[in-house]
């Protein structure tokens, strides 16, 4: 019953991270085609979405001003700038315009994907109790069920055109959901705090870490399964497909532990358990055994990212918490841009299942900034 109370009370926002699941479980099940379509190889197409990186890191430095005109209607003008920028990348062939193109998608995705967080923050704030994990579980549900449409629509020859177009006329049906009222706190009477930069630095590190595996499951699962191991393009489509479902599993679960666990103890044993399953996916020998490897990892990475964009709602002062979160976030979904791109290098240079081992040594690195993030909270 938590977890549908803590939907409950999020609702709103929570329907904003199903319109951003949807979208980018679509992308990641269409990669191998529009990669094709690019005529780009690993490297290149890696490099080409630091576009996305471009454009949202532009969108979490511009969030915060943009949240405070908006008010509301943050979250609707967001959703609507992301529908439309998802027209464009489908349809084109030529590199450098795909790479513009992603530019608007990651610059849409940033706005809101930092109002979103934001709102889910100022819920918790507001309700005393956790939210994070069940709304980026709503994220994870919607992300598989976007990739296994896609797996449909593949077998059956369409093109990603007019998918991603059904998918924006979704987006734009869900907009009434999406209006929400804010309250934008002053700062206390007498305060004279500093800058919290190193709870910034580190949460975001963590953030990052998380993201940045994610990203490299969205991006090339569905390519190691059909490259490296030899599946069809449903089979290929399962690969995010099935990482989308654990983490929708591991986060729904996540919301149930967050109330009774503390948040470090938790973090590290998630990164030791997602790097089993990236060690897994990596030396499969058969698509079925990736599965389990996508399987475990989801799992694992799924309460790493929200966990680490609460933790900096609680360690900052509220009147700052917007603008925490979108700094925060500024390091941390980067990872869903810089990834791919560190990805395509590996996996030209040593091939995909180096490139997966790599995403291992990566989450072990949670470790120490968990720890780093237990300081700040005792200071």
């Amino acid at each position: 019953m938590s977890i549908l109370n803590a939907l409950s009370l999020s609702r709103r926002p929570a329907t904003a991270f199903v319109v951003v699941g949807m979208f980018w479980g679509c992308f990641a099940a269409y990669v191998p085609v529009i990669k094709a379509q690019l005529g780009a190889s690993d490297a290149l197409f890696g490099t080409l979405l630091l576009g996305s990186a471009t454009g949202l890191v532009s969108a979490m430095w511009l969030a915060p001003r943009a949240d405070r005109i908006l008010g509301a209607r943050a979250m609707q003008v967001s959703a609507i700038l992301l529908a439309a920028a998802w027209l464009l990348p489908g349809l084109i062939t030529v590199p450098i315009v795909f790479a513009l193109a992603m530019g608007f998608v990651g610059l849409a995705s940033g706005l809101l994907d930092v109002v979103m967080n934001a709102r889910v923050s100022e819920l918790e704030a507001k309700h005393n109790r956790p939210l994070m994990n069940a709304n980026h579980a709503m994220f994870s549900v919607a992300y598989a069920c976007g990739a296994l449409l896609v797996g449909i629509t593949r077998e059956a020859g369409l093109p990603p055109g007019p998918v991603f177009a059904g998918f924006g006329v979704i987006a734009l049906l869900m907009l009434p959901l999406m209006k929400m009222d804010v309250t934008y706190v002053e700062a206390e009477e007498g305060y004279s705090g500093g800058y919290p930069l190193w709870p910034i630095v580190i949460c975001g590190a963590i953030v990052l870490v998380a993201f940045m595996s994610e990203a490299t499951v969205e991006a090339w699962s569905a390519l190691h399964v059909e490259r490296t191991l030899g599946g069809s393009a449903a089979e290929g489509a399962l690969g995010p497909a099935m990482l989308g479902i654990t983490m929708a599993i591991g986060r729904f679960s996540g919301q149930v532990v967050a109330e009774r666990l503390r948040e470090i103890p938790f973090v590290i044993g998630a990164s030791v358990i997602s790097a089993l399953g990236a060690v897994i996916a990596a030396l499969a020998p058969t698509p079925l055994v990736a599965y389990v490897g996508f399987g475990i990892l989801g799992l694992g990475v799924s309460v790493i990212g929200p966990i680490g964009l609460a933790l900096v709602g609680k360690l900052v002062a509220p009147h700052l918490r917007t603008e925490a979160i979108s700094r925060t976030a500024v390091i941390g979904f980067s990872g869903f841009f810089f990834a791919p791109m560190v990805m395509g290098l590996l996996s030209e240079a040593f091939g995909l299942r180096f490139a997966f081992l790599a995403v291992a040594l990566l989450l072990l690195g949670t470790v120490p900034l968990a720890l780093a993030a237990k300081k700040q909270s005792r200071g």
